[in-house]
């Protein structure tokens, strides 16, 4: 079903809900709302701040409503929605067109915000536009109708962007989620997606979140960050960002290990950026959200059942899958069930250079996280067995934080060394030292610990040395 014809569904059903309540003609609005509507109007989500006044509210909503039915009604089904400024300008001739012959007076600031909010609720997701287009968002939060929260800088906030009920809101999920081949109703409350941009989605609607449909969106940058962003972030320093390019280039096995919202995929992505353009890389995810530049990508995506609790097409059936795609280097998203033992099973047969992220607080905490789900694949494997296997794929543990400024940071790189007994050895070959708290913002920087890894023979090997000076040994001598 095509964008035009989900309008014209849900406009039905909205005419057909609402046949019981009187609606307002365009001919008889009030003059009031017709000539002194005092409504600012803009793109950006900073202009989104004010409202019409609240006694105007329902006028106002009730002529913008009969105005976007009869355009919607109007449109031609076939319109190929993908050429947006195309599609726009024909929306707006016929906006123009139909404020005309209706004989509706409205200010020039009225008529444009009445029309950016119909063009949005048209060719995008209604009131989170804005937002969506504001550069400095980083996340979207929406509770219910009536609160919506972003996060700028790792702080939250409460933005006045409302919608009108829960429907509203539903009505929006089910446009981004549908495109996708997904569904979400009674039956199957929960979903992940994500945006045409690669953003993040995740929806949860009545009965199982009590405030109404919430919906959290992560936004990702337009242009990917690279490693000179970080760096001028203060996220990593260009001495270890060197070292991490060299240990990609060299094949090593790598888990980023972070918290919710710790840049664990951001890192993810810069890291998958070291891998040189003649490999072929095969990326499996649970809702497609890295952005690799290279021309060699497969991208595998899972899907959940269908409403009759078929059709599921797991990460542990697609990790198992790229086996037998010739993948040069094997990039898992997030590991977070059985998939893990299907991953360190490919690290340890041929497949090295692999990259993946869990979530822990900690690199030990990391190493327990992929035990806990090795042993969540059903297999019924002694511990030992586990770790030797975990003791044997993985090289090296990035952990990265989101301090308490907000800013997100790597605080340790760790390598796996092996195992003393039932234990695995690890070594910190770079760790955080905060400085001190200036102006609200933590100050510090990642440093050496003067351990050498031993994995930098390898690396020599493949004319990748680098200087002693970079792991500080050098201060030691």
């Amino acid at each position: 079903m095509s964008l035009i014809d989900r309008l014209k569904r849900d406009t039905r059903e909205e005419i057909k809900a609402k046949r019981d309540s009187k609606q307002p003609s365009l001919e008889r609005v009030p003059d009031e709302v017709r000539l002194n509507t005092r409504v600012r109007h803009t793109v950006s989500s900073d202009k989104i701040r004010q409202k019409a006044p609240s006694y105007k509210n329902d006028q106002y909503k009730a002529l913008r409503e009969r105005i976007q039915e009869k355009l919607v009604a109007e449109l031609d089904p076939s319109i190929d929605v993908t050429q947006t400024e195309e599609v726009r300008r024909t929306i707006l001739d016929m906006y123009d067109q139909l404020l005309s012959q209706e004989n509706i007076i409205l200010s020039r600031a009225e008529r444009e915000r009445m029309f950016e909010a119909i063009a949005a609720e048209i060719l995008g997701f209604g009131p989170l536009e804005p937002l969506l287009a504001d550069e400095t968002v980083s996340e979207i939060m929406v509770n219910g109708p009536d609160k919506v929260y972003v996060e700028r800088k790792g702080k939250l906030s409460k933005t006045p962007v409302i919608f009108e009920d829960n429907a509203h809101v539903l009505k929006v999920i089910d446009r981004i989620v549908s495109p996708l081949g997904r569904r979400i109703d009674e039956s199957s409350p929960m979903v992940d997606a994500r945006l045409p941009d690669g953003s993040r989605v995740n929806a949860i609607i009545p009965p199982l979140s009590l405030n109404g449909p919430t919906l959290t969106i992560r936004k990702f940058e337009k242009d990917p960050l690279t490693v000179d962003d970080l760096v001028r972030f203060g996220t990593v320093t260009p001495e270890v960002a060197d070292f991490l390019r060299a240990c990609v280039i060299a094949r090593l096995n790598v888990v980023v290990s972070g918290g919710t919202g710790a840049g664990k995929t951001t890192l993810l992505n810069v890291l998958s950026s070291f891998i040189p353009g003649d490999e072929r890389i095969v990326t499996v995810e649970n809702a497609a959200e890295l952005q690799l530049r290279q021309e060699h990508v497969v991208t595998l995506e899972s899907r959940p059942p269908n409403i009759e609790g078929k059709g599921e097409v797991t990460i542990r059936d697609l990790v198992i899958n790229t086996l037998r795609m010739r993948p040069d280097r094997i990039v898992v998203g997030e590991c977070r069930a059985g998939e893990a033992l299907d991953m360190l099973q490919a690290m340890n047969t041929g497949h090295e250079g692999s990259l993946t992220t869990a979530h822990a607080n900690s690199p030990r905490d990391s190493l327990s996280r992929l035990e806990t789900m090795c042993l969540m694949a059903g297999m019924d494997l002694p511990i030992r067995a586990i770790r030797e296997q975990v003791a044997a794929a993985i090289d090296l543990i990035i952990q990265i934080s989101r301090l308490r400024d907000g800013s997100r940071k790597i605080v340790s790189i760790t390598e796996v060394q092996g195992m003393e007994g039932d234990v695995i050895v690890m070594s910190d070959i770079f760790a955080f030292e905060q400085q001190g708290f200036e102006n609200g913002h933590i100050v510090g920087r990642l440093k050496p610990t003067g351990i050498r890894p031993k994995f930098h023979e390898r690396l020599e090997a493949m004319g990748l040395g680098l200087s002693p000076s970079i792991f500080g040994v050098s201060l030691r001598l």
